[in-house]
């Protein structure tokens, strides 16, 4: 592909050259699918999971041309019918060539759902629909997993927000996809997601269907050191360098999550005739907060005035360990603990804070940014 004028992606993955580190991730990925076994991979948002995803898969194309790889994000689908039409749309038409006849047969193998076929008018791959009644999602998904594996070549599948399955009102749906996946002999799994606490519940809690079901992985950040190496790589096209001090302020203030360290990266690199320095960094940071403040008033104004006074309370001291201490309720004159705690619950549902083991954030770093700048 042609060169990037930028290579600090702020989305999408754009090839390996692209891409920092991940090594350890990358392979121990691979070896697990490799070997049979399925993988839960929890990481916060923006930390980068889905880019690995894409990146294993891309390094799967590479060297095991046979391998089938689908991903399918699932966080925009409400129900189960929604989420079989993904599937569907991803996987059916791409296990065999993109001819008339291979796409017959799909459509006989799914003649019932009424397929309809389109093709990508540059790359000719097809993307097939199917008309779902009420009442039939579970019995298309199941044709969708017979279809793999009747197809005999070997597959692995990325389901990306796992967890939102627990948000359909359709009752038994991870009984259902267990019952489905245990006996696929050639297909294996990637589970992904960003709610961790969620996802540990349903891989490891013993009276759930996907218990000790998967191998799991947990994606922190990455190494600082190879980061700022990966980040010079690029700048010394320019002429430029970022310093040790001046990586790791940055680094620090974004706890380290790859798709806030790469927005400012973007952003410096993008004033190529101006040096590294404190005010550049300090300028573009600033920027990108100002840019997203009409979003941040809007979160800030749906909170309720207890649910804000803590969030700007956890801003302003970064992390907080223990929020229902009567040291941080006195010094930031908050409610009583039980109001505290009603808000920091609705807080970590809707992912404006977010726990860690070092104590509670505000999960949005830019959003941070801004709540400490209110008055």
């Amino acid at each position: 592909m042609a060169k990037l004028n930028n290579p600090f992606l702020t989305y999408g993955y754009k090839g390996p050259e692209y891409f920092c580190d991940r090594e350890t991730e990358t392979q121990a990925i691979i070896t697990a699918l490799h070997n049979e076994r399925n993988i839960t991979l929890v990481a916060p948002r923006r930390m980068g999971k889905t880019g690995l995803i894409h990146h294993v898969f891309n390094h799967t194309g590479q060297t095991q041309p046979n391998v089938r790889c689908f991903y399918i994000d699932i966080f925009p689908t409400k129900n189960l019918q929604q989420m079989v039409q993904a599937m569907a749309r991803a996987i059916l038409g791409k296990l065999d060539s993109p001819s008339q006849t291979a796409m017959r047969k799909v459509s006989q193998f799914f003649r019932r759902f009424r397929p309809t076929v389109t093709y990508d008018e540059i790359t000719g791959v097809p993307t097939v629909s199917l008309d779902i009644a009420p009442n039939e999602e579970r019995g298309t998904l199941e044709q969708i997993f017979q279809y793999m594996q009747q197809s005999g070549k070997r597959c692995y599948v990325a389901i990306d927000e796992f967890q939102q399955i627990l948000q359909y009102d359709d009752t038994g749906i991870e009984a259902l996809l267990r019952s489905y996946i245990q006996f696929l002999p050639n297909v294996y799994f990637i589970f992904a997601g960003s709610q961790h606490h969620v996802l540990e519940q349903m891989f490891s809690s013993v009276n759930r269907p996907f218990f000790q079901s998967t191998q799991m992985m947990h994606l922190g950040p990455l190494d600082e050191s190879k980061y700022r190496k990966f980040a010079n790589d690029f700048f010394a096209e320019q002429n430029r360098e970022i310093s040790v001090d001046l990586f790791h302020q940055l680094y620090e203030k974004m706890y380290g999550v790859t798709w806030y360290v790469h927005a400012v990266l973007n952003r410096i690199y993008q004033n190529s005739e101006e040096p590294i320095t404190q005010k550049l960094l300090e300028q573009v940071i600033s920027q990108l907060v100002d840019e997203q403040s009409p979003v941040f008033q809007n979160y800030y104004g749906a909170m309720t005035v207890n649910q804000a006074a803590v969030a700007k309370a956890i801003a302003s001291e970064q992390m907080v360990e223990k929020p229902l201490s009567q040291d941080f309720i006195g010094r930031h004159k908050l409610p009583a603990p039980s109001s505290v705690q009603t808000s920091i619950e609705k807080l970590e549902s809707n992912q404006v804070i977010i726990k860690e083991s070092t104590g509670y954030r505000i999960y949005d770093n830019f959003f941070a940014l801004w709540l400490r700048s209110l008055p």
